[in-house]
């Protein structure tokens, strides 16, 4: 009977005994077989079939970012007509941003209605052109002749638009489309309406177009026309 070297008999059978409990906590998989799912398995993503290799990053020159396309800097403020008068305007003028002009486009809208109403032609002639204060100052005038007085309220201001842009030489306009909800109404002198109705709302849709000299360094823009389209 060959000698029997125990040291090395017993190292087989502890080598054998891990391999076992190994093979019972971890278990085996078959090529087939898919990996069951556990707390991290929503975080994890399964490796779809190989594609084409990722295009290497566009190199990027130090202090020249990319410039913005039109669509980028101007589609959700304006019409598509607009796009290229605004790209002109901005390049005469770098502190023109689109959504400060509307902010204030906005706020003149609400105050030029108000103002009008209610006689105000002081604040009237701070935010108009020359033109556009006389047509609303003779209006204004007409109606206390016939002892009118008129009333509104601008009930929702739901949209403002820029709808047309343009820079001819150095004065910039740009066209506004305003979409509002009013209740105005007029009443003679014994206070009976005569125009409107101070308690309905009514729909509007207006067209305004501001202007402004890109080299004065004044930054207020001037309401220069006034069209109603509803």
């Amino acid at each position: 009977m060959p000698d029997i070297d125990l040291p090395t008999v017993i190292f087989a059978l502890v080598a054998l005994f891990v391999a076992f409990k190994l093979r019972s906590v971890l278990g085996t998989r078959n090529d087939g077989e898919r990996p069951t799912g556990g707390l991290l398995a929503p975080l994890r993503r399964a490796p779809g079939p190989a594609g084409p290799p990722a295009a290497p990053p566009a190199p990027v020159v130090a202090g020249s970012p990319p410039e913005p396309q039109p669509s980028e800097r101007w589609g959700g403020c304006a019409e598509t007509e607009a796009w290229s008068g605004l790209d002109a305007i901005a390049a005469a003028d770098r502190s023109f941003e689109p959504q400060g002009f509307l902010a204030g486009a906005r706020a003149a809208y609400e105050m030029v209605i108000q103002a009008f109403a209610s006689g105000d032609r002081q604040t009237l002639q701070s935010l108009m052109a020359p033109e556009a204060f006389a047509n609303f100052d003779a209006a204004i005038q007409s109606r206390a002749a016939a002892r009118q007085t008129m009333t509104t309220t601008v009930v929702s201001l739901d949209e403002a638009r820029i709808a047309a842009a343009q820079l001819v030489g150095s004065t910039a306009q740009v066209a506004v489309r305003f979409a509002s909800k009013l209740a105005s109404a007029t009443r003679d002198e014994a206070g009976e309406v005569v125009d409107g109705s101070a308690t309905e709302v009514a729909d509007h849709l207006d067209l305004w177009t501001f202007m402004r000299d890109v080299r004065s360094r004044d930054p207020n823009w001037r309401l220069t026309a006034t069209q109603s389209e509803h």
